[in-house]
């Protein structure tokens, strides 16, 4: 297994992560006990590295991760997990980064997942409210306090990561890139995080799953998907969309591996400051991903890739409207 560090001093993890978010919510059903099978499947593969979150669930996917971290030796897993919102009965209320509520949900995760330390600790979207100054600072304080191990950020863009990293060193930056987004080379973000020492941890590699080529219309999707409610995975967008993951299947086929693989080995090739975590429920399809690791692109093949994408448009935002606003700010 090949490992890259997180940040500049940070601990290092396995090249591929794993994202949990679907174990517990978002992507239809779940089986937890499927989701465990996963969970010490990815241990025996080399993995070490799980992405989960306090608004995943909210709070099941941390309790999930529980059961498991107690099935298994601690240091024998690098665990990251996010906090940023506030809740109601009723779900998410608002976004919350305030000092007081960086310390409750810390405290809180702590207690969910039955450890001691949070090895990488996000902030889950940028809280306009809040000046980025204070959250960090209270982020600090926690890895002072032996709570937290290293400290990022998600969907924050380059002035706020600068302004952040002034206070504390950032390990990581979490934010949405696959070969169906690329904006944060665009808009700056991936060099900002080259230019600060800050390891590039992209989620959705996989395009939420539709660069694998299994969601082909929206019928595909559980009724209580929440891709439903996605942009890009209106009917008409989906079909317009679909034009890049037939030439990422093509591509794919050429290599002799799945879309999946090259999806994944396209986004690992791009750096080796960069640690993706493709998320999934099912053990066949972590068995695929982990075999990404396997697949070298070659700069001919790299270019290629460049040269067939930048001829299809990628239709729809990645988020609706209200979160879209959160996502990527200055």
């Amino acid at each position: 297994m090949e490992h890259r560090r997180l940040g500049k001093n940070g601990p290092e993890v396995s090249a591929l992560g794993l994202g949990c978010m679907g174990m517990s919510t978002a992507y239809g059903p779940a089986d937890e006990e499927e989701s465990l099978r996963v969970l010490r499947r990815y241990l025996e593969l080399g993995g070490n590295f799980l992405d989960t979150a306090e608004v995943y669930g909210p709070y099941k996917n941390e309790e999930l991760l529980g059961r498991f971290l107690r099935e298994v030796p601690r240091q024998s897993v690098l665990v990251a997990t996010k906090f940023g919102f506030r809740f109601d009965s009723n779900g998410i209320r608002s976004v919350d980064s305030t000092p007081g509520n960086v310390r409750r949900a810390c405290d809180a995760s702590l207690r969910r997942m039955g450890i001691e330390t949070i090895d990488l600790y996000y902030q889950h979207r940028v809280d306009p409210n809040v000046p980025i100054e204070e959250t960090v600072g209270a982020m600090a304080e926690l890895v002072s306090a032996g709570k937290v191990r290293t400290i990022g950020l998600s969907e924050a863009g380059p002035q706020t990561l600068r302004r952040a990293a002034k206070v504390h060193p950032i390990a990581a930056l979490q934010s949405e890139y696959s070969l169906w987004t690329r904006d944060v080379v665009t808009n700056g973000v991936l060099p900002t995080c080259r230019e600060l020492g800050i390891t590039f941890v992209p989620y959705s590699p996989l395009g939420r799953g539709f660069l694998t080529g299994a969601i082909q219309k929206l019928e595909d999707l559980d009724a209580s998907d929440w891709r439903r409610t996605n942009p890009r995975f209106g009917d008409k967008a989906l079909q317009e969309n679909l034009k890049l993951v037939a030439t990422v299947k093509e591509l794919a086929s050429e290599k002799g591996v799945t879309p999946a693989q090259f999806a994944l080995a396209w986004v690992l090739s791009e750096g080796t400051d960069i640690v993706p975590i493709p998320g999934t429920k099912r053990v066949r399809y972590l068995d695929e991903n982990m075999g990404a690791l396997r697949v070298t692109l070659t700069e001919s093949e790299r270019k290629t890739i460049t040269e067939r994408l930048a001829h299809i448009p990628v239709v729809g935002e990645r988020y609706a409207p209200d979160l879209m606003a959160l996502s990527q700010t200055a």
